[in-house]
């Protein structure tokens, strides 16, 4: 048999997503105590014990180790230089029409609309982010749609490594709520084609396939593959 984990009983606080690294060998030495329990509930047990500091702290919903939320700011400080190596990139639209400059393509993310600084009479999103040229590409929100992705650096818990296509729901980010695609594994990557288009497919955010409540496992999204694109 294989260990697996399930989403928790609290669907609001389930962190199923983000444990789809864990291997087997960490799996057989893991107990969850708390997903069987809602997190009002948890509070209430740590109330009950004289746990009032834990049980009235508030809740936390941004990156833990940035607290100001500034993820601009925190790389900047990180790293020494970036700004004057990628600062002045082009945005472009969808036909490689340059729009303006932007301050370098490691402040953007897919799907962003807030913050961009660049005025056009409709509302625009990156698109794609193409370091290799500093490249930003923007569009309407339409443009963001996408059906396949390549997946790497995976691991599975449900599931062993197969032979041909087989379905699951699939998330791409922590509050998706899932689309169902269908998945090949090819050599070290997963090819994912989703059966209903999907919204801003980041590379470099975890993908984790479902199989009902249990986790099937997951990796890091490689590419989005675009319409004129092959997947391999």
């Amino acid at each position: 048999g294989r260990y697996v984990v399930s989403k928790g009983l609290d669907a609001d606080k389930d962190q199923s997503y983000v444990l789809w690294g864990l291997t087997q060998e960490s799996l057989k030495r893991s107990i969850f105590p708390m997903g069987g329990f809602h997190k009002k509930d948890i509070r209430q047990m740590a109330l009950d014990r004289g746990f009032e500091n834990l049980a009235l702290k508030s809740e936390s919903y941004e990156i833990c180790f940035i607290p100001d939320n500034d993820y601009r700011g925190f790389l900047k400080r990180r790293v020494e230089g970036l700004e004057e190596r990628v600062n002045g990139g082009d945005f472009v639209n969808m036909k490689g029409e340059v729009m303006g400059k932007h301050q370098g393509y490691p402040f953007y993310t897919v799907g962003q609309r807030k913050g961009l600084e660049i005025a056009t009479g409709t509302p625009m999103y990156v698109t794609r982010i193409i370091p290799e040229t500093n490249t930003v590409v923007l569009g309407e929100v339409e443009d963001l749609n996408e059906q396949r992705m390549v997946v790497g650096k995976t691991n599975f818990q449900k599931w062993e490594p197969w032979t041909g296509k087989r379905e699951a729901l699939t998330k791409i980010r922590y509050k998706d709520p899932g689309t169902m695609s269908t998945l090949e594994l090819v050599d070290d990557e997963v090819h994912v084609i989703f059966h209903a288009p999907v919204s801003a497919i980041a590379p470099g955010q975890s993908a984790v396939f479902y199989d009902g409540d249990d986790l099937i496992g997951g990796g890091m999204i490689r590419r989005a593959v675009f319409a004129e694109e092959s997947m391999v």
